[in-house]
């Protein structure tokens, strides 16, 4: 059960009488949360605070008119009114210990199902599946994972839709590159390195050409904006007292400059890339109509060329084997994976009933949906007869719809796609699906140690199997030192050392991630994501195998255990907060799934960590004063253990039982 859920219907039964709108009643409860401090209690309720206005009386003579309509001898102690009219409550050790001995019982450790079920569509990953998946898609996949885990853990009916770029532009690079650079050798050889290949080659190609036709205007650009930062350096010295504003506006060119230098730099690295290597030149000069001609592929493709088609079916499962490797590293699965293509029929007829209908509009030439309020018009089939993500989006969108059914779609994509969601949704109550919940859980940036978007050192964005490897890489070498280091000598074997490695590897990346608040960038380190204390996955793994290793060594049946019928004793300080804490764990899930945010989970995970760290160092667990006392802080281990490796697996993370 939700200790705060509980408190708060008692505290909706005090307010019955005294506040007269649900939605008021509502905003109140929210203020019945856990002590930030233990001393004043265990929960807090700030609502008298607030009532003064309402009620016209001091907030201390309505926290007491509170308590005196409040039931809640059977789990607290008298509650008690502090400062201004806080009311402060202490949960009752004996309630605790009851709770507690019921989640021995129950596989679920306690935790009730949602009292009003859900359908979820969760759609998140979505790579582009003609190249390597890369540290971009590592946030959107195990977020995504963990709110699919969580919210169907609560009892939700939660569909996860993989919708992957299988019909794009990228296939149209593929098919060029194919035809006009590939090795024949390597592709049967390793086809997906020939195309992951291929498709590098193209687009540096592209890239070239792009960089080539827009270094004139950068150029004068750079020109332009230096030229304006010198005469405004030359006035601002010439003044004999700058103001304020004046001094605001300098740095903002100097910020302009700087950030206009910084791209004609990026382009100049990309055009010498080339030019100083011979054979990417030679190509360059060969093929100078490269981005047009990738186009050209792609829109035959789209219009069912029998060759085209062909080459597209025998790249795709190729291209869907190499990423279906890394989701089954990283321990991801979907129900269903309907890519671009799966909708390519539904476009077409989707266009003409947007015009039809007055949502859509002829605009040059492209077909243009106006929006109140936004500047740019989402555009959903382009003047040469293309078809844009916009429109594959709609038609996803309505075939969630159609299918099945949800009362939420959540979008798990990051932050710079903002606008086109905006634009999604809105579109999306035109065609009338007003009656779903329509979710983008954006997110920020992985950052390399630079503080810009993480990248190899030659600028690179990094291959995502690449990071998993370095990270099990890494966490071997901590896996062998600490076996290495242990007073009876090494206990693990090679075959056992590695899977521990591979399993702690992989939870620290995805842990690294998931405890970050998903809306903030973050800075990027293996070092701080394997560390054996603070909030990582490697502690919490930690603090599991410690538990296991209390049970190994006691030669404890777990089982037997479990089904002793024994007592919970909660006589010290550290069994009180570890047996809150174990407690609190509905709480936590509860607030990660009411904004979305895995890290609500994770931060839980870390205090439980630590409750029991505490615990463990003054409470003897094996050499316990008596059986009884033995007992009853071998069933808080072993709940301690239940709740991290049920917390962890939400996150989508394995634990070990020996580190």
């Amino acid at each position: 059960m939700s200790i705060v859920s509980e408190l708060r219907n008692r505290f909706r039964q005090a307010l019955d009488g005294l506040v007269t709108t649900p939605d008021r009643t509502a905003e109140l409860l929210d203020m019945v949360q856990p002590s930030q401090d233990p001393r004043f209690g265990d929960y807090q309720a700030n609502m008298a605070m607030p009532l003064k206005k309402e009620l016209g009386r001091s907030p201390r003579e309505i926290a007491a008119e509170l308590i005196a309509r409040l039931d809640v001898a059977d789990m607290a102690l008298d509650p008690e009114i502090a400062g201004p009219g806080f009311i402060n409550l202490r949960l009752r050790d004996a309630w605790l210990a009851e709770r507690l001995e019921a989640a021995i019982e129950d596989p679920r450790l306690g935790i009730p199902h949602a009292s009003q079920t859900r359908t979820y569509v969760i759609d998140y990953s979505a790579p582009n599946v003609a190249k390597p998946m890369h540290v971009g898609h590592i946030r959107s996949t195990v977020i995504g994972d963990s709110l699919y885990r969580t919210l169907k853990f609560l009892g939700h009916r939660v569909i996860s839709d993989n919708h992957v770029g299988d019909w794009g532009t990228q296939f149209g690079m593929i098919l060029y590159g194919y035809q006009h650079f590939r090795n024949e050798e390597s592709y049967r050889a390793n086809p997906v390195a020939e195309l992951a290949r291929l498709y590098r080659l193209v687009r540096q190609l592209m890239d070239y050409h792009e960089a080539q036709a827009e270094l004139p205007r950068l150029r004068a650009r750079v020109a332009e904006r230096e030229e304006s930062l010198r005469q405004a350096q030359t006035g601002q010295r010439g003044a004999h007292q700058a103001g304020k504003q004046s001094g605001k506006s300098l740095r903002r060119l100097e910020a302009e400059v700087a950030e206009i230098r910084e791209e004609l730099a990026s382009l100049e690295k990309k055009l010498a890339a080339v030019e100083r290597d011979p054979e990417l030149f030679r190509l360059a000069q060969e093929h100078p109509n490269i981005g047009a001609d990738v186009l050209a592929e792609t829109a035959k493709l789209h219009a069912g060329d029998a060759e085209r088609r062909r080459l597209w079916q025998e790249f795709l499962p190729h291209c869907e084997d190499e990423i279906n490797r890394v989701y089954q590293r990283l321990g991801v699965r979907f129900d269903y994976t309907l890519g671009e293509s799966f909708y390519h029929d539904r476009l077409a007829p989707l266009v003409e009933e947007l015009l039809r209908r007055g949502i859509a509009t002829e605009s040059d030439g492209a077909i243009c949906i106006f929006l109140e309020g936004q500047v740019a018009p989402m555009i959903v089939r382009k003047q040469d007869g293309a078809f844009l993500y916009a429109t594959t989006d709609l038609a996803t969108l309505r075939y969630r719809m159609e299918t099945w059914r949800p009362d939420a779609i959540l979008y798990v994509v990051d932050h710079r796609q903002s606008l086109h969601f905006a634009q999604l949704f809105a579109v999306g109550r035109l065609l009338g699906y007003s009656d779903v919940d329509l979710r983008h859980i954006s997110f920020g940036t992985v950052l390399g140690e630079d503080g810009r978007p993480f990248r190899t050192r030659e600028g690179d964005t990094v291959g995502l199997e690449a990071l998993l490897d370095e990270a099990v890489r890494r966490a071997a070498q901590i896996v062998e030192a600490n076996d290495q280091a242990k007073p009876n000598g090494p206990e693990l074997s090679p075959e056992e050392r590695r899977r521990i490695a591979e399993t702690v590897g992989i939870a620290a990346l995805k842990y690294a991630d998931l405890s970050q608040n998903r809306t903030s960038d973050y800075v990027f380190s293996f070092d701080k994501m394997l560390a054996m204390n603070g909030n990582t996955a490697t502690y919490m793994q930690y603090a599991y195998a410690r538990v296991r290793s209390i049970f190994a060594k006691g030669n404890v049946d777990v089982e037997a255990l479990r089904t002793s019928g024994g007592r919970i004793r909660l006589e010290t300080p550290a069994e009180r907060a570890l047996g809150l804490e174990l407690l609190r764990f509905a709480e936590a899930l509860e607030l990660t799934v009411a904004d979305f945010r895995p890290n609500q989970l994770t931060a839980y995970l870390f205090g439980l960590a630590n409750c029991y760290s505490t615990f463990f160092e003054n409470c003897p667990v094996l050499k316990a004063g008596n059986e009884e006392l033995r007992q009853s802080r071998l069933l808080l281990c072993d709940l301690t253990a239940r709740t991290i490796r049920q917390g962890l697996e939400l996150l989508g993370i394995d634990v070990v039982d020996r580190m």
